[in-house]
């Protein structure tokens, strides 16, 4: 049940919106900047796709390295917004490095300094969510929550794309950009800054490395096929290398990158009120599935229009997997959500770091064989979560 009893906008609790909000506007600064870090760090800053390979799978890494703690501490605690104002104040202020420093160095440095405030704001605020959200509605919520999110996503890279069809792809539009970007990351925190808290339930005693031991044996499963899929979720960069590779222009592929969070915009709702409906555990083998078929389609894909559509599903891909999976965790751990939401991220994120550093080989022999490797993971996560089926008992609609 929400724990405020405020009247529903959309259907949803007026704070789902507000943190929405939030959301869009540090989305819509991140993704300026990420719409072109790919292109940006391979050919103006002249790093290779092994070392982008590299650095993207730290700063995959970066995004969990504190979700466990963060999410501990705020459920040891019961604070919710202390700590994402925390994590969306610090991803802020390093996003000033990019003013700074445009060196190899200092981009990759960028790139994981700025997850960390990542890593710490995500457990906390999905915590925050799933307590202001009905149970029923709860796939709805997140989905709401991510269309707004991913809103700003697709505002971005169309910003993006508009300065640089106007000032050109130079060195000197790049760093307009990244002045660009600060301005609705400020606003983003001071938008939060003026929500009201929604605490959680206190767990003043219990200590983080024996928390392990309160989590469901659910949730521990389902960390199994999460954690092979993971193997698998190669960072999104490629697919933009992969674009270009194809024909698509730096700047077609920040337009690519645009369809594709449109693409999740739209779907990401309506994939979460199928979710209330048909259960979560659906859903989440619907996404690996989904994925499967995007990578095998990635690995021969000739044509631009082929891109095009395998970057709409992937959106699709993207929209279950990151609404419905926090919703499915808050559904098996109601009690502590942050922390279960955070070691998730941490367990996966650990795992992205190799899966990024064998993509990046694995393109410098063959670019088509990162794809088919990925599909191949993906496809096993999906028998293993079929064999285990976490939740089921718990979760089935037609036993709520």
């Amino acid at each position: 049940m929400a724990t405020d009893p405020a009247p529903k906008k959309f259907g949803v609790h007026p704070d789902v919106l507000k943190l929405g909000l939030v959301s869009f506007l540090t989305d819509l600064s991140s993704e300026i900047i990420f719409s072109v870090f790919a292109i940006f760090f391979t050919t103006v800053a002249g790093a290779s796709a092994a070392l982008l390979g590299l650095v993207e799978g730290m700063a995959d890494l970066s995004a969990s390295s504190l979700n466990y703690l963060s999410g501990w501490w705020s459920d040891r605690t019961g604070q919710r917004k202390a700590f994402a104002l925390a994590g969306y104040g610090f991803s802020t202020l390093a996003k000033v490095l990019l003013l700074i420093s445009s060196s190899v160095a200092g981009l990759a440095a960028f790139r994981v300094i700025e997850r960390l405030g990542k890593s710490f704001r995500g457990p906390p605020r999905d915590a925050w969510l799933s307590s202001v959200a009905d149970k029923d509605t709860r796939g709805y919520s997140f989905g709401v929550h991510k269309a707004l999110d991913k809103a700003g996503a697709v505002l971005g890279p169309l910003l993006a794309y508009a300065l640089l069809l106007w000032l050109g792809d130079g060195a000197s539009t790049y760093r307009i950009l990244f002045w660009v970007a600060l301005v609705p990351a400020i606003a983003s925190v001071l938008v939060l800054a003026r929500i009201a808290d929604q605490p959680g339930v206190a767990h003043p005693r219990e200590n983080m490395f024996a928390a392990w031991a309160t989590l469901s044996p659910e949730f521990k499963r389902y960390l199994v096929p999460a954690g092979i899929f993971s193997l698998a979720y190669f960072s999104f960069g490629f697919l933009l290398l992969r674009a270009h590779s194809i024909g698509f222009a730096v700047r077609d592929i920040v337009l690519l990158y645009a369809l594709f969070n449109g693409a999740f915009v739209v779907a990401a709702p309506l994939l979460g009120k199928l979710g209330d409906r048909l259960g979560r555990s659906a859903m989440i083998m619907l996404a690996y599935s989904i994925y499967a078929l995007l990578c095998l389609g990635l690995a021969f894909a000739s044509e631009r229009w082929h891109v095009i559509a395998l970057f709409v599903a992937y959106g699709v891909f993207y929209a279950i997997d990151e609404a419905q999976s926090k919703a499915f965790i808050a559904d098996l751990e109601p009690e502590r959500r942050a922390s279960a939401i955070g070691l998730y991220n941490f367990v996966t994120g650990l795992i992205y770091l190799p899966a990024s550093l064998m993509a990046g080989s694995l393109w410098l022999l063959h670019p088509a064989s990162a794809f088919l490797v990925a599909t191949a993971l993906a496809l096993l996560a999906l028998l293993v979560f079929a064999v285990l089926r976490p939740g089921r008992a718990r979760l089935d609609p037609a036993k709520r």
